[in-house]
């Protein structure tokens, strides 16, 4: 390796190891990135994908616990509140995942069409119809 502690690099490579079927080592790559650069302008993003990491590995709890966390951060970044309600749907809270999922779509409208309506050319079909089902559980009637 050139560079091991450029920040961006394990950013990435999390991302790509996630979306790519092992969240687990993804999210290794993503907590290094955060500890290489914890000021990291990317900083909602990669707290969003170990969210995410945590959900697509049925890992529910920690999926809520890190969705959290990340709100407390990036209040206004819908995208987590997507997650979180998802989550939150697979693990019986359902009044919860209820409420979250409303602020989700009222917070960005656009975005819930883009990355729910329809899938994005980055996820998996398996990681779309898991997310769903999780959004379903919720709630979500789309």
């Amino acid at each position: 390796m050139i560079s091991p502690n450029l920040a961006s690099a394990f950013g990435a490579l999390g991302a790509v190891l996630m979306w790519s079927g092992d969240p687990k080592k993804g999210r290794a790559a993503l907590e290094k990135c955060i500890r290489l650069d914890p000021r990291n302008p990317n900083m909602k993003l990669r707290l969003l994908d170990i969210t995410i990491s945590y959900y697509l590995s049925g890992e529910y709890d920690a999926a809520v616990e890190a969705a959290k966390r990340s709100i407390r951060a990036y209040p206004d970044f819908s995208n987590t509140y997507r997650w979180l309600a998802a989550a939150l749907g697979q693990i019986g809270r359902i009044e919860e995942a209820k409420q979250t999922l409303e602020k989700a779509i009222a917070m960005a409208p656009a975005s819930f069409e883009m990355f729910v309506r329809r899938r994005v050319p980055w996820h998996r079909p398996e990681d779309y119809a898991h997310m769903l089902e999780g959004l379903r559980k919720a709630g979500w009637t789309g």
